[in-house]
């Protein structure tokens, strides 16, 4: 199976070849055969990489250990789940990975538009192609997953070695998450791969009007939601596995996952201005170019060495492969965009500060000075060791620091930017939108500081999230009793219907719901605690309104690894509540040690017990307890993200007119029946044009 692995990498990387060779001569001819024979061969290197990647994954389960990248990532008795997520566990398998991944989309986007758009199809076909020729390259020629271990024997013939067993798979990776975590973030990686390919095609071909954007608002919204999978499950993993007590430490690689979706999300929001005003072309081709380059720069953080973090791969030699792939996407847009900028020309001007596309605007630049802040301080030990030739790091107080501020204003516009009008909204509309919610979310916030809270960002996060809550309620509500005066269904009733007839608006405000609880959840690490200390069995430790007592002490071997494992038994006010497990784990193939985390968890607080070794004087168990507030709401809030985000992609269900029945007697005349229903009927067709 190594030999068809690898065969079927060379086929793809020739055919990706043609594709690009094939897909000019299609845009520079337009002759039908040219177009189809190039989309065929676009379709061949997605098989073709298919099989490569089935040949991997027949190699791991097989337990073929004469494959080099087996014997560094498997042993015989790694369960079969893990064996799965060990093929993307080291550089050259997750480089294939990404290669099968985006194949996938690559796939689906010729198939859905075979035949279709002839004028910007062959563009399209071309840059994918590139695109998948660039992982091809690294796969064939620098970092194949199918080398085979080896010596050279008598003349020159090569004497395949096949050791007995593997080095086992990374501690850190043997987790169930990670079987789903690395397949969903690279699901938003390479999706964003499909809106660059449309927006640098309809460039190139100077495709008319804004129908490329239509044509990727889906694809950019499932490559969007996959990100947040992607970026939230990671934090979980960060917070179930490496035990250090909290879920984001902003990490290198925590940041170059950030990144993208800061931009993605920046793009989803200002390409509406686009589509309903013809405005910020510019603006937005360089959105998704930027998002793009910063999903290859994600990866290249991981692969490269460039930055250390402790979910990086090893170094290696590919480094000038991704930033020769990286400087050469640059000139290409950048060219692209320079010979066609006139065709990027906007329609319209901004007429209000008070308007719908100032909100957006403003939205955008925020969230591009939060990327440059994460891109700056991410990189600011690369660029100080440049300068003055030592590393000087820039840790989580930085980052805490600047996007603090940053992020609460993004939740402000949360609320605000979806009620405001197009072009300009008057102050009576403010009022009527903004009012209450306002007033109370202040009155939240000072209902918090009479309670005794004092910190001043947790605080304003407070009133901002009862703020927004309140704005979305109430747009739900308006419109629903639009639809329960016309048809006299209930409220319930009527806010599914107002849902499913415009799921594009509504499902994005149950993705800002969702922001909202995240929010709520990040504001309770103000007050996180911890303890830690020796705890031989019958010791206790108490930590905010828990008392913990070390029972016993044992080792549970296993097929895999052996550890030691406390347990500790949890009371809470005089009441035992639940009974913990925290152990170490030693894995015998590797000589590596991992740690499992015991975690209570409930809406209003986690508590998250560790043990962190033995004591060097007294040989006793170390026991670190934290006591981390709210953090439930951060993974309840990405759940309502996800699902909001889910509904924004089904389509509208058309409305049907329900008239209830008139009581009195109509006298004749013009039509006086339809007087009562014309003030909600106007009211339910503005809350419909602001979406």
């Amino acid at each position: 199976m190594d030999l068809f692995g690898s065969f079927s990498l060379l086929l793809a990387f020739l055919c990706a070849l043609y594709a690009i060779g094939g897909g000019i001569a299609a845009v520079r001819t337009r002759r039908p055969l040219l177009i189809k024979s190039a989309r065929n061969a676009g379709f061949a290197v997605c098989v073709l990489i298919w099989l490569a990647m089935g040949s991997l994954a027949y190699l791991f389960l097989s337990d073929n250990f004469s494959i080099s990248y087996v014997v560094a990532h498997s042993n015989r008795t790694l369960p079969g789940y893990l064996k799965i997520s060990a093929i993307w566990a080291g550089q050259e398998g997750s480089l294939l990975f990404w290669s099968f991944i985006l194949s996938i989309y690559v796939f689906s986007a010729l198939f859905t538009y075979r035949g279709k758009h002839p004028e910007l199809m062959p563009y399209v076909g071309v840059v994918m192609a590139g695109v998948q020729l660039f992982f091809l390259a690294i796969n064939t020629f620098a970092a194949s997953p199918f080398a085979v271990l080896g010596t050279a024997g008598a003349g020159g013939a090569l004497d395949v070695i096949a050791p007995a067993d593997g080095r086992g798979l990374n501690p850190l990776l043997q987790y169930p998450e990670m079987v789903i975590h690395p397949p969903m973030l690279y699901s938003g990686y390479t999706g964003f791969t499909i809106p660059f390919a449309f927006a640098l095609a309809a460039l190139l071909g100077r495709y008319p009007g804004e129908k490329w954007i239509h044509l990727t608002r889906r694809w950019t919204m499932i490559a969007w939601c996959f990100q947040s999978i992607g970026v939230l499950l990671g934090a979980h993993w960060a917070y179930a596995v490496l035990g250090w007590g909290g879920y984001w430490a902003w990490d290198p690689v925590e940041n170059a996952s950030l990144m993208p979706w800061l931009t993605g999300t920046a793009f989803l929001h200002s390409v509406m201005m686009q589509e309903k005003r013809g405005m910020m072309r510019v603006w937005n081709v360089w959105l998704v170019f930027a998002t793009f380059l910063l999903t290859i720069f994600g990866t290249t953080l991981t692969r490269t060495g460039l930055v250390s973090s402790v979910h990086a791969f090893a170094q290696s030699t590919i480094g000038p492969w991704f930033f020769s792939f990286i400087g050469l996407v640059l000139v290409v847009c950048f060219t692209a965009y320079w010979r066609n900028r006139d065709y990027l020309r906007s329609d319209n001007q901004l007429d209000s500060l008070a308007s719908r596309e100032s909100s957006f605007l403003f939205n955008n630049l925020i969230l591009l000075v939060a990327c440059v802040a994460v891109l700056s301080g991410t990189l600011f030990p690369v660029l100080s060791e440049w300068v003055q030739g030592t590393q000087i790091s820039v840790g989580a107080p930085f980052f805490n620091k600047v996007n603090l501020p940053i992020g609460l204003f993004l939740l402000f516009l949360t609320g605000v930017g979806p009620l405001l009008a197009w072009r300009k909204t008057s102050m009576e509309s403010l009022k009527r939108n903004f009012g209450w919610p306002l007033l109370l979310g202040m009155v939240a916030g000072g209902a918090g500081v009479a309670l005794g809270l004092r910190n001043f960002y947790v605080t304003i996060c407070l009133s901002l999230c009862v703020f927004v809550t309140l704005t979305i309620l109430l747009e739900f509500y308006r419109g629903a009793r639009v639809i329960s005066a016309r048809s006299g269904a209930n409220i319930f009733s009527s806010v599914a219907r107002l849902t499913m007839r415009n799921t594009r608006r509504y499902g994005g405000y149950i993705v800002h719901f969702g922001i909202v609880l995240i929010f709520v959840g990040i504001s309770g690490s103000a007050f996180n605690q911890d303890k830690q200390m020796d705890m031989p069995p019958g010791a206790q430790m108490e930590i905010g309104p828990y008392r913990l007592v070390h029972q016993t002490f044992d080792s549970v071997p296993s097929v895999n690894y052996t550890s030691e494992r406390a347990t500790i038994a949890v009371d809470r006010d005089g009441q035992q509540s639940i009974m913990l497990y925290p152990e170490r784990r030693f894995y015998p193939s590797n000589e590596e040690s991992g740690t499992m985390v015991a975690i209570y968890s409930t809406l209003k607080e986690d508590l998250y017990v560790v043990y962190a070794g033995r004591s060097p004087e007294t040989q006793a168990p170390v026991i670190h307890a934290y006591l981390n507030p709210l953090v439930k709401w951060v993974w309840l809030g990405g759940l309502v993200v996800v699902l909001g985000t889910i509904l924004a992609l089904v389509p509208n269900r058309q409305p049907v007119l329900a008239l209830r029945a008139v009581a009195e007697t109509v006298p004749a005349g013009p039509s006086p029946a339809r007087l009562p229903m014309e003030q909600p009927l106007q009211q339910n067709q503005q809350d419909e044009s602001r979406g």
